[in-house]
Order: C-alpha cells, then structure tokens, then sequence
C-alpha cells in the first residue's frame, strides 16, 4: 500500500515536472526574452493572489550563470598560459619567501594572488587594454594583497628587473624596489589608483566609471571605450561605502564598470560567511540594486555531473552546503568529502560514483578554470545591457600552495614555506630550478626567445601594450590673469558678506572664463542650498546621463533645481564617500584621461575629513589636483548646531596628508588669492598637490586688498592692521617698549580679533592685527628650515618664515583662531615671547555666537583679558588693570574649562 504522504509527495513531484517540461517548450518555441516575460508575469500574479516572496528566491541556483552551451570558444593557447600563470605564482611565491628568509621582517601575502592568478591572467592575456589614440583605455584597480602577482608578471613582461623583485616592500635599496600594495606615489608610471584599503577602491571605481561617462556626455571626451575593472575580496565587500554606492552605478547605467569579487571565501583571519553562503547573500544585494550578476562557481569538469543531475538533486546539495564546509572540503581528504556532501542521498550518491576520491577532493572551482572565466569576463565586456556587471568568482585562498596553505584560516597570513614545502610547489608549477635554487626561493625567467615569453608579449601586443601604466601627457592651462581676480581685491566697503559667498560668486566667475570655465567640476554632497550654492543650478546645471525627465517643483525660482545630460554640477546626494571619489576621479583625470579637470568640492567641515579622511589620504597618494572647502567651518561660527556639527579640528586632521596645502582665510582677497596660486601652481606649473580650505556663513564687511601682501597669503601669515598708537608708559615700574600687543587671526574669528584691537587701543594699548592664513603652512616652512640648519651646519643657518615676520617686533603676541589650541601652538617654537593661543578645545554646543565664544574664550574681552594679563608679566603694565577689567566683565577663573567638559 502506497501512504497517503508518498502519494502527495508522488504527485507533486510530477506536477513540478510537467511544468519544467511546459517551460522547456515555451523557451524552445519563444526563447529565452519572451520565457523570461512569462515568468515575470506568473511571478506578479501570485504576489497579487498574496503569496509573499522572501529576500532569498531573488537568487538564481548556486551553479554557473553561464550555461555550458552558451560558452564562446577560448580564443588562446590554455597550455601556455597555464604555465606562463604558473611562473608567476612561483616568483610572487619567492618575492615573499626571500623577504622573509633575509631577515628583514617587511613580510608580504601569498595566498590572496594565489587564489586570484587565473582570472589575472585571463584579464592579462585577452581583456585588460590600455589607453591609446584609438581606445579609452580599461582602468584595473587590483586586490592589493595581490600585487605580488602583479609585479611578477611585469618581471615576465621585461617591465621590472630582478633585483626589483627581490626588494619587494624594500623601496630605499639603490637598485630598486618595489612598494607594498598599489601606491601611485611610489611607482607612478605603472600603478594607476591606490587600492591599499579596503572597500575605497570600489567605490573609486563605480565614480571612475561615471566620470568617464560624464566626460563623454560634457563633450570633453570622446566615446571610444574603456572600462572600469575593480577586483575585490568577498570580505572586502562587508565594507559599508561599497554598499552605500553601488545604487548609483545601476541608475545612472554605467555599463563601462565591472566589479570581480573573488570569492575564497575568507576574511583575513577566518570564514566570511562560515555560516551562510556570501556569494548568494551578494546575488540578492546587486540583483536588488539593478546589476548585471555572472556567478562563476564550478569549475568544467561538474559540467558532465550537472547534465546528468535531471532530478535536481546536486544543485539542491550545492546551495544546501554553508561557505564553511566548502572551505573545509579544500582541505579534506576525498574519501570524507565524499562522505559529508552525499549523506545519505542514495541518487547523488550514484550521480557521484563516476568520480574517484582523488577527482572529488581535485575538482576545480570555476576561478581557476580558464574557460569558465573567459566565458564570464567575455559577457562582462560584451552583454552588458546598459547596466554595470559584477562577477562572482569562487575560488580557494592559497591555491597551489599545498596543504599547508589552501583554504586554512592561517592562509593569509602565511609568509614563509620549508624547504619541502618549496620544492612541492616547484614541482607542481613546472619550475625547472636546480633544488639549493628551489630552497633559497630563486626567481625563475624563461629564456626570453622561448614559446612562454613570446606569447605573453604577443598578447599584450595585441590588446594595445603594457598595464597598469600610468601615463601623463595633460597639457598645462593658462592660470586667469590677476585682473580676473580684481573684485575680490576691492572689498565690499559696508556690505557684509562671507567667504562662502566670495566662494560662490568666484565659482560662477570661473565656470565662464574662456580657458578654463569647461574644466571647473563642482562637487556638492547634498548642501549646496546650505552653502548658498543653488545659484549655480541654473548656470552649470546638474549632471544627470538622462537629463531631466520631470518638471521641477521649484521651476519658476531665480534658482531652480535642474539636471542636464552635459551638466556640469556633480551632485552627489547624502554621500560623502562617493563625492569625495568623484573628486578623486576628476583630480586624477589629468593622468587619466589627459585633461586638466579642476574640481571644486564642497563639504560640511565637520564631516569631511572625519568621514572621508582615508579616501583624502587616497587622494595624495594617486596625487589628485583640485580643491576641497570645507563649508561652515569653524567651532564657534555655526550658530545652534552643537557637537556633532561644529568643526574644531580639520586643519589639524588635513595637515596629516604631506601634499595637501592647508588655509583658513579671512577675506576675499586672500581666498582669491589662494585659489589663483593653486590653480598656477596644480595646473600651469603642474605640481603634484592639492588644497583645503575653509570658508564660512559668518557675514561682516570684507576689506580691500593692502599692497604686497599676496606672498604672505600664501606662505601663511601677514600684517593685516598696523598700529598709529605709540607705546607709553603706564606708571614709573612699567617698560614702555614691551607695551604692544600683536592679534593673530584666522577665518572669520578675526572680527572677534578686530574687536578686541579697538578695546585695547582704547585703553591705549598699540595693537597690530596679523592673518593666519595658515598655521599649517608656517610650521611646515618652520621644520623643514631646522632640518636643513641640522643638515648644513657648515652654512649660515636659515630663519622660518614666520620668524623673519615677527623678531624685530616689540611686545607680545596671541594666537586666536576658531580651531583647537595645538594648531596655534604648532608654531610657538619660532615665535617671540611671550606667545599665548586661544582655540575651541572640547566639544561644541548648541548656542549663538556671542555666547558660544565667551564660552570658549575666544571672544573679545578674552582675548583682551589675555593681552592685559601677558602684558603684566612682562612688566608692561600693573597687575591691578588685569583684575579690574576682569571684575568688570565678570571674568573669573571658575568657569567651566570647555576641554574637559
């Protein structure tokens, strides 16, 4: 007797079937675009009748996306190349090994290129092409801990020496050496983008790809080609910003980016989803976000087992199987693999049979099957239905290194091998070195005649020539003449404005010079109302690759919101991370694309560099040119926001970055005149640096430009007031002549500096005013100056700049600046005594302004108080006149110390 349970399970297993057979005839009579209506139409129709689908059937089944039928024809010698990828694998191998065996400690990473080198090479030998007159050019940023392998095939390619290997992470060695990871700054006529830390280079790439695509629509590029190829860690893709920025890949169809994420399936100390399966929890991720998803999971020898797999029971296992146990198989012996994945599964057990223990524990997985990543690198490249692709390849970390290495969560961090180890992978990779050769790690070249290097070459030949290179032919632009710049110089008498204004009509001005208006890319996250930007929607217009397909709300304003297909304006939304990588492309596009693009980046002070500050790093290593302001700067000048929003510190987190040139400007004139310098400087003279600069929403009347200052604005401090008071005085037991008081200011605290000077000129005190443009600046001039007195004790010595301003002056001077105190103090050490500094240490708080500099001492009558009381200690004036104007503004030394409140 048949059971009731069989007979529904009979059924059902015969209803499943008869419509398998029904789809097989509508995908044989209609194909596969119509087969995919139909389902997408019985798909809707059952949500509609209530059927609630969950997060996991958007995934396709755990097998190839490919089908084995739809698989194009391997265009090169996999003989060959196999043994080309082999010899890399050794000398990436030796380059680690010998760092280790010398003693020096500066280690390396095997296992990462290990698992990578089959899809480099298929990369290297069919798709990576570079830029010339005829093409684009690809831009390929590499998982960094697999720059070995990089390196290694360059050797191969003649492109690196011998001795450049062996000083792998050993760059001061007068022969040669060679930087860690992907560092433009340290090879910059090979590594094109900077891929040291994790989860930036990917978002690097998707706003490499839409700049690219923003150029061409702007009419500044042409349309010849290139892509965007970003190789990435599964691990790596826990990384926030990369999930934060891959929605805007999709909608704004960038079909010229292609991720690869090489799924090992191991962070660096153990699984990445030991208890899931990452590749289908980032299927549903991109699927969801509108991407092109290729799945490269089995190697070709399951393409026999998976034809035969008619009942399904294989795939069923495949996507049953956790990330952990398929890590654990790579290490297993046959017989126990075997075991775990049949079960007690009689039919996949019969399925298996045909293979031996061997053949089980052997099976490739598809990343290291030429053939299956061609196929997939191939559709890449060419279907990509106008939408960006990611490539799932799963592989197995350490692959080739034995069983010491493969899959283990020790892996990654493996550095050394012993000699038996050695000689077990030259033999596995055909290494025909003598054995003491194979035991010390000896790089391996064939001859350069011979069947391996002649194809390598020939096949970089063909695709256009060497990659990575990067290569600078930008010509220099022209910087506007001074008299561009002569409205900034005249002031604007009564009418207060601040320099955030100045920024934007001086942003306005430039986008219409004839020269240079076509290269100015301003970058807004999603503040530009807030920065009193929105006048520039109308003017520059946003880009969008659509234009504008809706009316705008606000359409008949002064300054509507509006998006155009050449629009100049990149608007980024709220995402820091991905403007800062659109000026990270704009700034490099003078390598990139050989056009002097200028960008403009306006940010929130307070966040920039908090948020973004490894990406800015980035930026000086890949040696982007341009500028970033940071908008409402400054710790007391943002009326009622409080700690999460007043800015105290950027200037000292951007004086971390050694190219980026750092300033706090007053007035118009100086910012105008800083801008006019780096552009000079970045894109006539072409130097290799970048700026930061604050600007702020504080409005008070901006003077006129005094005579001969322009060089003290850009090396970081001048005399902005001089005083007509003489010094007198004040009863027989004062010194006259130390009775002067020096006021130095920056940004907009110098109206609170301002002030203070008419208070204690009205006591009598003579008091010059002093920009600092830049504490950064004065200090940097002031250490490199005590380095080379250090250095040439045999020359007269050489005075900091700051220095030379201030010791012939009599009197004292203080430091008031809107920042933390070290940033004042940064130069006491070439300053006159007695030198004293007012800063905003501590959080902010929410309050107005008034309120907000009493409470952090910066306002007049502190700045006053602590003139009064330096000048006492020196004698210039009694103590009495110190405690009565204390008493008199109700100073005392009880209140609350904002730096450990």
């Amino acid at each position: 007797m048949v059971s009731t349970i069989e007979a529904i399970t009979e059924d059902w297993q015969l209803e499943k079937q008869e419509w398998i057979e029904s789809i097989d005839a509508v995908l044989d009579a209609y194909g596969e675009e119509k087969t995919k209506e139909l389902l997408k139409a019985i798909t809707h129709y059952v949500i509609r009748r209530g059927v609630a689908f969950q997060g996991e059937n958007i995934n396709t089944p755990y097998i190839n996306t490919i089908n084995v039928k739809d698989e194009p024809t391997y265009p090169g010698n996999i003989e060959l190349e196999q043994k080309i990828e082999n010899i890399n694998r050794w000398n990436a191998m030796c380059m680690v090994l010998q760092g280790y065996d010398n003693g020096s400690g500066v280690g390396g990473h095997i296992a990462t290129y290990a698992s990578a080198a089959t899809m480099y090479e298929v990369g290297f030998n069919h798709f990576f092409r570079p830029r010339t007159a005829e093409y684009g050019g690809d831009l390929v940023s590499f998982q960094p801990h697999a720059a070995p392998g990089i390196y290694a095939r360059a050797f191969l390619e003649g492109r690196l020496s011998e001795d450049n290997l062996k000083n792998f992470r050993r760059e001061l060695k007068p022969e040669g050496g060679l930087p860690s990871y992907p560092h433009p700054r340290r090879m910059p006529w090979f590594w094109e983008i900077p891929c040291a830390s994790m989860g930036l280079m990917p978002v690097s790439a998707i706003y490499q790809a839409r700049f690219n695509k923003y150029l061409i629509n702007r009419g500044l590029k042409p349309d010849n080609g290139g892509k965007v190829w970003a190789f990435i860690g599964d691990g790596e893709m826990d990384e926030p910003e990369i999930v934060g920025t891959i929605n805007i890949a999709a909608r704004e169809r960038l079909d010229n980016l292609i991720f690869v994420v090489n799924c090992n399936l191991q962070r660096l100390d153990g699984p990445v989803r030991g208890n899931g399966k990452i590749i289908q929890e980032l299927e549903r991720l991109f699927l969801g976000a509108g991407w092109n998803v290729i799945k490269v999971i089995w190697g070709g020898e399951w393409d026999a087992l998976l034809a035969r797999d008619h009942k399904g029971y294989l795939v069923k296992r495949m996507e049953e199987v956790l990330d952990g146990d398929y890590q654990r198989y790579s290490v297993l012996e046959g017989d126990k693999v075997r075991s775990h994945w049949v079960g007690e599964n009689q039919e996949l057990a019969d399925l298996m049979r045909s293979l031996t223990d061997e053949e089980i524990r052997s099976i490739k997985r598809g990343g290291h099957d030429y053939k299956k990543v061609y196929a997939a690198f191939h559709k890449a490249v060419n279907g990509s239905n106008g939408k960006p692709t990611i490539v799932f390849v799963k592989t197995i970390k350490g692959y080739g290194m034995g069983s010491t290495g493969e899959g283990r969560n020790t892996t990654h961090q493996k550095k050394s091998m012993l000699a038996e180890e050695r000689q077990e992978a030259a033999n596995r990779f055909g290494i025909p070195l003598p054995k003491t050769a194979i035991e010390s790690a000896k790089f391996y070249k064939p001859d350069a005649n011979g069947p391996e290097i002649s194809y390598l070459q020939a096949q970089r030949a063909a695709l256009g020539g060497d990659l990575p290179a990067r290569v600078e032919t930008c010509p220099a632009i022209p910087t506007p003449d001074r008299t561009f710049f002569d409205e900034f110089a005249e002031g604007t008498g009564d009418r207060a404005v601040s320099t955030t204004m100045v920024l934007v009509r001086l942003i306005t001005k430039l986008l219409k010079e004839p020269q240079i208006g076509k290269y100015i890319v301003p970058i807004i996250p999603d503040e530009a109302r807030t920065f009193g930007m929105d006048a520039l929607f109308r003017h520059a217009g946003i880009y969008h690759p659509e234009g504008q397909r809706y009316i705008s709300v606000d359409a008949g304003s002064l300054s509507y919101y509006r998006e155009a297909q050449d629009g100049q304006i990149l608007q980024e939304g709220i995402c820091e991370a991905g403007a800062l990588a659109s000026f990270m492309a704009a700034g490099s596009a003078y390598a990139r694309h050989s056009l002097p693009m200028i960008p403009f980046y306006i940010f929130y002070s307070m966040f920039g560099f908090q948020r973004v500050g490894d990406m800015i790093w980035a930026c000086g290593d890949m040696m982007c040119k341009g500028f970033l302001f940071g908008g409402t700067a400054g710790r007391t000048t943002l009326n009622g926001e409080g700690v999460q929003h007043q800015d105290g510190h950027s200037h000292l987190l951007a004086n971390t970055v050694p190219n980026l040139k750092t300033y706090d400007p007053a007035f118009a004139y100086e910012l105008s005149v800083i801008i006019r310098d780096g552009i000079d400087r970045m894109f006539e003279k072409q130097e290799k640096i970048f700026y930061y600069i604050t600007v702020y929403n504080e409005n008070y009347a901006q003077p006129a430009l005094p005579e001969g200052v322009e060089e003290g604005i850009i090396r970081g401090m001048y005399k902005a007031v001089v005083s007509e008071l003489k010094p007198r005085r004040e009863n027989e037991e004062t010194a006259p002549e130390n009775r002067k008081v020096h006021l130095m200011g920056s940004g907009s605290i110098i109206t609170q500096v301002l002030e203070a000077r008419i208070l204690l000129e009205e006591m009598g005190i003579p008091t010059d005013i002093w920009s600092v443009t830049s504490y950064n600046e004065l200090a940097r001039d002031g250490f490199e100056t005590e380095r080379w007195n250090r250095l040439h004790p045999d020359q007269e010595a050489r005075r900091p700049y700051v220095q030379s301003l201030t010791r012939d002056e009599q009197g004292i001077f203080i430091s008031v600046s809107d920042y933390q105190k070290s940033l004042g103090g940064s130069i006491s050490a070439w300053m006159p005594k007695p030198y004293a500094v007012l800063g905003t240490d501590g959080y902010g708080l929410s309050e107005a302004r008034p309120e907000l500099r009493d409470y952090f001492e910066t306002s007049p009558r502190f700045i006053v108080q602590t003139a009064l009381y330096e000048l006492e200690k020196t004698g210039a004036i009694p103590r009495p006149q110190v405690l009565d104007f204390m008493k008199n503004e109700g100073i005392n030394g009880e209140k609350v110390n904002p730096a450990t409140a």
